[in-house]
């Protein structure tokens, strides 16, 4: 299977960039009320320790971007529309129920459910458009 890892690489970076969007922006407040998130854990999360989960993060979306390339390569997902349906694909059968069992389960609002996998949702159609469109392939 041939893989574009710079596509790989500008899907996994667009997903970063969404999660920023999403989490500082879109729904910072929302979001951080929900989970409860303490001002004394933000203002300790800073100095060089801060840095390790956006590093993680992004380490991992090029983990998801890689093998969501793959599948589409394996689908023959060569357009954006096909990459994107299949991103939304692996979420409506994978990712939207497995997290929404373990969300029920412990017993965490259902807005927090939607701004959390809102996000891998958008993602991962955003990420799959990305690596369907890429015409240039590398070996």
């Amino acid at each position: 299977m041939k893989t574009n890892y710079l596509a790989v690489f500008v899907a996994a970076l667009a997903y970063w960039i969404l999660g920023a969007v999403w989490y500082a922006v879109l729904f910072n407040k929302p979001w951080m009320a929900l989970e409860r998130i303490p001002q004394e854990q933000i203002d300790a999360m800073k100095g060089a320790t801060a840095a390790f989960p956006y590093i993680m993060t992004f380490v991992l979306n090029l983990l998801i971007a890689f093998v969501l390339a793959q599948l589409c390569a394996w689908r023959n997902a060569s357009t954006a529309a096909r990459g994107a349906s299949l991103g939304v694909l692996l979420w409506i059968g994978l990712v939207g129920p497995v997290t929404y069992t373990t969300s029920m389960y412990e017993l965490r609002p259902l807005n927090l459910f939607l701004i959390n996998e809102g996000y891998v949702l958008v993602g991962l159609c955003l990420m799959g458009a990305i690596v369907g469109a890429w015409k240039t392939k590398s070996a």
